[in-house]
C-alpha cells in the first residue's frame, strides 16, 4: 500500500500534524500520526472553481498534463466555448476526453448559448438541450448566467433554464459584471449562488449581503485579485478563487499553486487560504474530491512548503500523477470536431465610410475584461475614415466564422500595434474571427490566414506571417501543451515586436468580443454598449 509522509495540513479540523497517509484502492485506508516524517507538507489538492478549459487552447486531456503540474486536481469547467461552437455535441467532447485522465473536470450545463441574439453563433441550447444535459451525472451544475437582464425581468427561457438546474438538486453559477443594490438583490433573489465577475469589492460585497459567494478571479486576462483580496479575511467562508480563463504560456509557469502562495504570504490565515483553494468548492457543488480524511478518495498534493507551494507530488484516486518533476499521466488521442466556413476577405472589406461628426472607439483596458469607451473625430481621405496611430487609434473588426458576410469594422484604443495585425478565432463568446491592425491589407491577410487553418491565432507584419493552428473547433489545439505554450509565447512576442505593450495581447483581443461585459464590445453585426445592452448606431 503507498504511503506518503509529512506534516499533515487538516483543513476539514483546523490543524497540522506530522503523519503518514495510508492509500488503498484510491482511498485513505488511514492516517497515523508520526514524526519520522521528511519535511514536506501534504494537503488536500487545488480545485480550480470556474475556468474554461478551451480558453488554455488545449483539449482536457492536455490541460491535464500540465494543471498537475501545479497541484490541480479537480476543476470546476464551464464548456460555453465549445458549445457556442458546436452544441451539446461539443460539451460531449469536453467530458469524453476528459474522461481519458485522471484529473476530475466537473462540467456544468452552459446556460447562454448564444450568449446574446446579437451575435452569430455556431449553435444554440435550448431549455430542452440544457435539461437533457443537467440529467448527465457529469453535468453538476448550471454554468454561468450571464444574461443577467433575462434573470431581471425573468424571462420565461432563462428561468426555466435555472429551475430546470433547481428541481434537480444542481447549483446555479452567476456571471453579473458591475450588478449592485437592487439589482443584485434581485438576481440573487433568482436562486444564483455564486459569482466570479466582481472588479470593484463594493459589488461583491453587496453580492456577499444577498447570500452569493464570490469566487476570486486571477486568469491570463482578467485579474481582480488585488481588488477583491481582503474579502477572505472578512467572509472566509463565502470565498472560492478561479482562473476563469488561462492560457497556455501561463499554464506552463502555474495555476491555482501560485494564486494559494501569494494568499497565504500576504499574512491571510493557512486555513482560510487552503479552505478557498481546496475545500470550499467541492463543499458548494458536491465534488468526489477528497480532503484529506480517512475514507476520502485519495486526492492529495505534496509541497516544499506553504508559502511557496512548490508543487513536489500530486496524487488524484489513489494514483501518483506527477513527482520528480514528471507528469505521469500519458497522451492520449483526439478525435477533431469543428464548425468553420472558411472564405477569402479583401482589404477593401474593412473599410469605413464617412459621414459622422465622431466615433465610437473601444478603449481596452490592460488585464481587464471591462472597457471604456470615448467619441473622437477621426481622420478621412477620398470618403473612407482612417485610423490613428499616433493616439493609438486602430481599426477592430470581426469576421463571421459560419458563414460569408462583410466584417463589422469599428475603432479601438491601446493594443500600440504599428504595423502589422493579429487575428485569433478565440473570440468570445462566439468565437467568430477579430482582428485588429493598422493597416486594411494586413487585416485581410491574417483573417486570410485564420480562415485557411479553419481556426487559429495568428500575426502578420512586413515579411513575417505566423499561426498558432486551433483545429478544434477552432479554439484548441491537438497538440501537446508545452509545444501549444511555446508558440502561443512566439505569437505574444511578435505581437509587442509589433508596438502592443498589453501583458498578453491575444488574450485580451479575445474579449474585445464578449458584449456580456461591459462597455463598447464588437460583434460580428456591429459594435455593442454592454450597458445599454443594444447596439451603437
Amino acid at each position: 500500500m503507498p504511503e506518503v509522509k509529512g506534516t499533515i495540513l487538516d483543513v476539514v479540523n483546523r490543524r497540522f500534524y506530522n503523519g503518514a497517509v495510508v492509500i488503498e484502492n484510491g482511498k485513505i485506508k488511514t492516517i497515523r500520526e508520526t514524526d519520522d516524517v521528511p519535511r514536506q507538507f501534504i494537503l488536500p489538492g487545488f480545485v480550480d472553481a470556474h475556468v474554461h478549459i478551451e480558453s488554455s487552447m488545449l483539449v482536457p486531456s492536455e490541460f491535464a498534463r500540465l494543471a498537475v503540474r501545479h497541484g490541480t486536481v479537480a476543476t470546476v469547467s464551464d464548456p460555453h466555448e465549445i458549445a457556442n461552437v458546436c452544441g451539446k455535441e461539443g460539451v460531449e467532447f469536453m467530458i469524453k476526453n476528459g474522461n481519458k485522465v485522471p484529473l476530475k473536470f466537473y462540467f456544468g450545463a452552459p446556460s447562454c448559448v448564444p450568449a446574446t441574439s446579437f451575435e452569430t453563433s455556431g449553435a444554440k441550447l435550448t431549455v430542452r438541450d440544457v435539461e437533457e444535459l443537467l440529467d448527465l451525472d457529469e453535468i453538476l451544475y448550471l454554468s454561468e448566467m450571464m444574461n443577467w437582464p433575462g434573470v431581471l425581468n425573468r424571462e420565461k427561457e432563462v428561468m426555466a433554464k435555472i429551475k430546470a438546474a433547481h428541481s434537480r438538486g444542481k447549483p446555479v453559477d452567476g456571471h453579473a459584471p458591475g450588478l449592485k443594490g437592487e439589482k443584485a438583490a434581485r438576481y440573487a433573489s433568482a436562486g444564483i449562488t455564486t459569482d466570479h465577475e466582481c472588479y470593484t469589492k463594493e459589488e461583491a460585497v453587496d453580492k456577499l449581503k444577498n447570500g452569493m459567494k464570490i469566487v476570486i478571479r486571477e486568469g491570463s486576462a482578467a485579474k481582480n485579485y488585488n481588488a477583491l483580496i481582503s474579502l477572505l479575511g472578512e467572509y472566509p467562508d463565502k470565498i472560492m478563487f478561479c482562473t476563469d480563463d488561462k492560457h497556455p504560456d501561463d499554464l506552463v509557469k502555474n495555476h491555482m499553486n501560485e494564486l494559494a502562495s501569494r494568499t497565504f504570504t500576504r499574512g491571510l490565515e493557512l486555513f482560510d487560504t487552503l479552505n478557498a483553494f481546496c475545500a470550499a468548492p467541492v463543499k458548494h457543488y458536491g465534488l468526489d474530491v477528497g480532503l484529506l480524511q480517512t475514507g476520502d478518495p485519495a486526492d492529495l498534493i505534496v509541497v516544499d512548503d506553504p508559502e511557496t507551494m512548490f508543487v513536489l507530488e500530486t496524487w488524484i484516486d489513489g494514483q501518483c500523477v506527477f513527482e520528480n518533476n514528471q507528469v505521469l499521466i500519458p497522451r492520449v488521442p483526439v478525435k477533431r470536431i469543428n464548425n468553420f466556413s472558411a472564405y477569402k476577405t479583401e482589404p477593401g472589406d474593412f473599410k469605413v465610410v464617412a459621414g459622422r461628426k465622431d466615433h465610437p472607439v473601444i478603449v481596452a483596458r490592460d488585464g481587464e475584461l471591462v472597457t471604456d469607451k470615448e467619441r473622437v473625430r477621426l481622420p478621412e481621405s477620398s470618403g473612407v475614415v482612417l485610423s490613428d496611430p499616433e493616439r493609438d487609434i486602430l481599426k477592430v473588426a470581426v469576421v463571421n466564422r459560419y458563414k460569408k458576410a462583410k466584417p463589422a469594422t469599428g475603432f479601438i484604443k491601446n493594443f500600440g500595434i504599428t504595423e502589422g495585425a493579429i487575428a485569433s478565432s478565440v473570440a468570445h463568446d462566439s468565437h467568430n474571427v477579430i482582428v485588429v491592425g493598422s493597416s486594411d491589407q494586413y487585416m485581410s491577410d491574417v483573417v486570410n490566414l485564420v480562415m485557411e487553418h479553419e481556426g487559429g491565432i495568428a500575426a502578420v507584419r512586413p515579411g513575417e506571417k505566423e499561426i498558432l493552428p486551433l483545429p478544434v473547433g477552432g479554439i484548441m489545439s491537438d497538440r501537446p501543451g508545452r509545444e501549444v505554450a511555446a508558440e502561443y509565447e512566439k505569437l505574444s512576442f511578435m505581437a509587442k515586436n509589433m508596438g502592443s505593450k498589453l501583458h498578453a495581447p491575444f488574450m485580451l483581443i479575445s474579449f474585445m468580443a464578449l458584449l456580456v461585459i461591459p462597455s463598447l464590445k464588437m460583434s460580428d453585426k456591429g459594435m455593442f454598449d454592454g450597458e445599454t445592452f443594444q447596439f451603437v448606431d
